[in-house]
C-alpha cells in the first residue's frame, strides 16, 4: 500500500512580510481573525486523508512551534501525527537550509524510517483548498516520479511565478522560473484541450504552485547532489532526464507572501461571496481550540465584518474588517477595512491601573479613535481619539517607529504602543 508523508515548508525569513515576521516565522503569522497561516496547508492535508505531517522550520519559530504543539494532537489509536523539524546541526551539516530541496535533503534521516513511498510537499503560506488526495491518485496514474500541481494565471502574474509548458496530455515539456514582464512565453500557453475560459477568465497561462508530489525513489536519487531548491534547480534537472506530471487546479489559490496580498486575502473573507469559504463543515480549517466567550457587541454598527472568540466591542462602528480573538474596542471607534489580529491575553485590573499610572494605553482600541485601511497586529495599544489612515497623507514606504507602511498598508506592529490622539 502507498504511505505518503506530508512535508509543510515553514518558509525563510519572511521579509516581504515584515513587519508582521518581526517575531515570527511566516506560516505563524494570523490570518482571518482566529487561524494562522500553517492551519491551511495542514488541514489540506487532513481533509485528504494525508495525517502524516512534518512541518520543516528555521526562522522566528518559537510562536509556530507553539501553535502547532496546542493545535495538532492526534489520538492514539491513529497513525497520524504533525512534528515539527527544526533546522539542526549535525555531524554531517551544520549550516541552516540553504532552499526548499535543501531543507528536505538535510531531514531525510527523518524520513526514512517511516518507509514512505510517496513525498507531498507544500509551502506553509498559501491560502487554497484542494483534494490533495485526487492530485495523488493521478500522480500515481500518470506513470511519472514527480507531479507538479499547478494554476491557471494571466500574463501579468505569470511573470513572477514559475510557468510551465504542458502537452495535451498534462506532462511538462518545458519550466520557466519567473520570466519578468517582457519576455515572450507565447509557447508556454495552455493547449487548447486544457483551456478552462468560462472559469478561469481567459487565463492563459499554467504556474507552479509550489505543491509536489514525488515518488520516494526519485526524491533520494535527486537529492543525492547539492543542489538547493526544487523549482530553480530540481525540477529543470529532472526535466532533462524524465517526464513529469502536471496536475491543474482551477479553484481558488492566493500566494500570501506579501503585505498587500496578505491585507486583500484576509478582507476578501469580509465579502458577501468571498473567494476563499471557512464556511465548508465537510472539509473545515482546523486551529487552536481557545475555550473563549462568545464575542459580545454593544450597541454597534457592524457591516460585512467577522468578528472572532472573545471579543468586547461598545458603541462602535465596523465596516469591511476583521476584529481578531480577545479584541477590545471602546466606546466611539470606526474601523473600514482594519484587519486587527487581536490579543493572547485579557489585562486584569491590576494591569490596567498600571496601564494608567504609566500613560499607556490599554490593549486594543481605545475610545474614539478611527482607523481605515491597516493592519493592526496583536497585542497592539491605540490610545483615544487617534486617526489611522484617515487623514489625506502621503502613505510613504518605511519604518516610523512605532508603525511601517508597506505597499501603501499602514502597520501597527506586534505590541506596539499608540499614544492617544496621535494622527497617522
Amino acid at each position: 500500500m502507498s504511505k505518503v508523508l506530508s512535508i509543510v515548508l515553514g518558509g525563510g525569513k519572511g521579509t516581504r512580510l515584515f513587519p508582521l515576521t518581526k517575531d515570527r516565522a511566516k506560516p505563524a503569522v494570523p490570518f482571518g481573525g482566529k487561524y494562522r497561516i500553517v492551519d491551511i496547508p495542514i488541514s489540506n492535508c487532513i481533509n485528504s486523508g494525508f495525517r502524516q505531517i512534518y512541518i520543516l522550520t528555521q526562522f522566528n519559530s518559537a510562536s509556530l512551534h507553539l501553535h502547532l504543539a496546542r493545535t495538532y494532537t492526534f489520538d492514539t489509536f491513529s497513525s497520524g501525527f504533525v512534528e515539527i523539524l527544526a533546522a539542526e546541526q549535525t555531524l554531517v551539516h551544520s549550516g541552516w537550509f540553504e532552499g526548499t530541496a535543501d531543507a528536505v535533503r538535510k531531514n531525510l534521516v527523518h524520513f526514512r524510517p517511516q518507509n514512505p513511498t510517496h513525498y507531498l510537499i507544500v509551502s506553509g503560506d498559501q491560502l487554497y483548498r484542494m483534494d490533495l488526495d485526487d492530485m495523488f491518485k493521478k500522480h500515481v496514474a500518470s506513470g511519472c516520479g514527480l507531479t507538479i500541481a499547478c494554476t491557471y494565471v494571466d500574463r501579468e502574474n505569470a511573470s513572477q511565478l514559475g510557468i510551465m509548458s504542458v502537452d495535451k496530455d498534462s506532462r511538462v515539456k518545458a519550466f520557466m522560473e519567473k520570466p519578468g514582464s517582457t519576455k515572450d512565453i507565447a509557447d508556454f500557453k495552455v493547449p487548447a484541450e486544457l483551456r478552462l475560459e468560462r472559469r478561469t477568465g481567459g487565463k492563459d497561462y499554467l504556474a507552479s504552485m509550489g505543491i509536489y508530489i514525488f515518488d520516494a525513489e526519485l526524491m533520494e536519487k535527486v537529492l543525492e547532489g547539492d543542489t538547493n531548491d526544487f523549482g530553480k534547480e530540481i525540477i529543470p534537472e529532472i526535466l532533462t532526464k524524465l517526464p513529469i506530471n502536471a496536475y491543474a487546479f482551477d479553484g481558488y489559490w492566493e500566494d500570501i507572501g506579501t503585505i498587500k496580498s496578505f491585507y486583500e486575502a484576509n478582507l476578501d473573507l469580509c465579502d458577501i461571496n468571498p473567494s476563499f469559504n471557512f464556511y465548508d463543515e465537510d472539509r473545515p480549517i482546523y486551529t487552536h481550540k481557545r475555550n473563549l466567550p462568545a464575542s459580545k457587541e454593544n450597541f454597534c454598527t457592524l457591516n460585512r465584518a467577522l468578528t472572532a472568540d472573545g471579543c468586547i466591542i461598545t458603541n462602535s462602528s465596523i465596516n469591511r474588517s476583521i476584529v481578531g480573538v480577545r479584541t477590545i474596542i471602546e466606546s466611539g471607534a470606526s474601523l473600514d477595512g482594519v484587519v486587527c489580529m487581536g490579543a493572547d491575553y485579557y489585562e486584569s485590573d491590576k494591569q490596567k491601573a498600571a496601564n494608567a499610572a504609566q500613560g499607556r494605553p490599554n490593549i486594543g482600541i481605545g475610545a474614539g479613535s478611527i482607523i481605515k485601511g491597516s493592519i493592526i497586529d496583536k497585542n497592539a495599544r491605540i490610545g483615544e481619539n487617534c486617526r489611522i489612515g484617515i487623514d489625506d497623507r502621503e502613505r510613504k514606504d518605511g519604518d516610523y517607529g512605532n508603525y511601517h507602511i508597506v505597499d501603501g498598508i499602514i502597520c501597527i506592529p506586534k505590541g506596539a504602543h499608540i499614544p492617544a490622539g496621535s494622527v497617522i
